[in-house]
């Protein structure tokens, strides 16, 4: 169920919507008897630790080792 509050009732008890709509209840603000807005609790972003993919990320022995024929090309040589 929604809770429809004015504009103006809702300046004074704008704590307790907040309250609310963190809770998971529906909460509308309405202008001269029409809903403009609502309120909704933002989406909590996972915190990040240092070290928390560890196992997670691979890298090939060889990662690093850029093929011949590739810096041929960068460097314009012909072979």
């Amino acid at each position: 169920m929604a809770t429809t509050i004015d504009v103006h009732k809702a300046k004074a008890k704008l704590s307790e919507l907040v309250r609310d709509a963190e809770a998971g209840k529906r909460v509308v603000i309405s202008r001269r008897g029409r809903p403009v807005v609502e309120l909704v609790p933002l989406q909590r972003q996972r915190s990040l630790k240092f070290g928390m993919d560890h196992g997670l990320v691979h890298l090939a022995p060889d990662f690093d080792v850029l093929p011949e024929e590739i810096l041929r090309d960068f460097e314009g040589r012909d072979s």
